[in-house]
């Protein structure tokens, strides 16, 4: 594994920044394009571990598709909810949109598939959607562990049976699973109803789900802790516009916020889908003036990056609480930020990671179950360790660029969704 030694800088951070596509856009916008009864051109696609795995699982499965890297866009000749090829093996990496998405595309088709995955995928929680996918008359044959990754899975539809068209589960663990039950659902000639069984039953990601299933032409009606996709829906696009990365943004505008200094973020506006946009709140608490320009979202920092700490829920834009923890100890009071225990089971137990990096760079944490408090204080130089999670690599190099001699092992990993985030970054405090 290699380490990357951030770069310190002495004048505030003040750039023009432009990131990625959306993760959580593209493989959703990809999994759409390919169930659709038409031929669909994606533009502004991520290209990163994740989705080329997304890609390359569709390839794996017969469907046709064109990818240029260079312009960023992808077009996909759906198959109105049919497979190509009705037998395959697919590998979907590390990547948790492709693992639960596909899975439940895989599981309610007529055809046998194997899934094959990541050692860090096959860790992560499966089991709710899989029991969800039997009740709908899947089977599957565990390969390893069982409710979890690799599987065999014989399709719902397989030997002519017909699927059930109402499904219970519990969403506490992953929203993912339910988006995928949602966005599989048109595959099923009567249709599907989902009943939530958790105390959690919807969340900014699931918005994002039924928000493009509605531009894909697809209806969904959501009522409490029920969600009903009407018998009859047919995917359709002939182009579609992938969001820039608002995950990816945050970076940026908290390395303005703790040098007192302004980023802008090409193309981010008020409008996106979303749910990290709630970040902006949470800089707005601290102090940092918030503006729509128009070339995207503009946050300029508290003046000399002075600021207090907070208390936050941070559950329905929790890919933030790391980027929120990298910035906490320069705050001049505690930072609180709680209701987060659904991110112990993500690309590694990220409270636990968080809470052991900052206390190896000197900083005071407390750790509950669900939460983690850190306490105001000046981060020693040290080697971050990564747990092989992106947004440990992306978020905590932020101290490096106050702090010299912060160092990021296996860097790299940040290749799931950003993969030249520290190109960028350190062409951005060049600015």
């Amino acid at each position: 594994m290699s380490r990357y030694k951030v770069k310190p800088i002495t004048h505030p951070f003040n750039a023009v920044v432009e990131v990625p596509g959306s993760k959580s856009v593209t493989n959703r916008a990809l999994l759409l394009a390919a169930l659709s009864n038409e031929e669909c051109t994606l533009n502004g696609v991520l290209f990163s571990d994740d989705s080329r795995h997304f890609i390359t699982s569709l390839l794996s499965l017969g469907f046709k598709l064109q990818v240029n890297e260079v312009d960023h866009y992808v077009t996909v000749c759906g198959c109105d909810g049919d497979i190509p090829k009705k037998e395959a093996t697919i590998d979907v990496g590390s990547a948790g949109t492709a693992a639960r998405f596909l899975t439940s595309m895989l599981a309610l088709s007529d055809g046998e598939y194997t899934i094959n995955a990541s050692e860090q995928m096959k860790r992560r929680p499966m089991l709710p959607l899989f029991e969800a996918l039997e009740s709908l008359g899947a089977s599957f044959t565990y390969l390893e562990e069982k409710g979890h990754l690799p599987v065999k899975v014989v399709g719902a539809k397989a030997n002519g049976k017909t699927p059930e068209s109402e499904v219970s589960i519990d969403i506490s663990e992953s929203t993912q699973f339910l988006s995928a039950l949602l966005m599989t659902a048109p595959m099923l000639s009567n249709g599907l109803r989902v009943l939530i069984t958790s105390k959690k039953t919807s969340g900014s990601y699931i918005n994002i789900t039924m928000d493009m299933m509605r531009q894909f032409g697809c209806e969904v009606f959501h009522d409490g802790a029920s969600y009903d996709v009407p018998a009859g829906e047919h995917y359709r696009s002939r182009t579609y516009q992938i969001e820039p990365d608002v995950s990816a943004a945050c970076y940026f505008y908290a390395a303005a916020a703790i040098t007192g200094g302004r980023a802008l973020v090409k193309n981010v506006h008020s409008n996106v889908m979303q749910g990290d946009m709630k970040f902006l709140d949470v800089l707005k608490q601290l102090g940092c003036a918030v503006t729509e320009e128009r070339e995207g979202i503009c946050v300029t920092g508290p003046v000399n990056g002075e600021f207090s700490g907070i208390d936050v829920d941070m559950n329905d834009f929790s890919d933030q609480s790391m980027t929120l923890a990298a910035i906490a100890p320069f705050a001049r009071t505690a930072t609180c930020i709680r209701n987060i225990e659904h991110i112990r089971l993500q690309e590694s137990d990220r409270i636990a990671s968080m809470v052991s990096e900052l206390n190896n760079l000197g900083i005071d944490v407390k750790e509950g179950r669900d939460r983690i408090e850190i306490m105001p204080g000046k981060p020693t130089p040290g080697l971050v360790d990564t747990h092989d999670d992106h947004r440990m690599a992306m978020s905590f190099a932020l101290i490096g660029l106050l702090i010299d001699g912060i160092e990021i092992d296996n860097y790299e990993c940040c290749g799931k969704t950003f993969e030249n985030y520290f190109h960028v970054l350190e062409a951005a405090c060049r600015q």
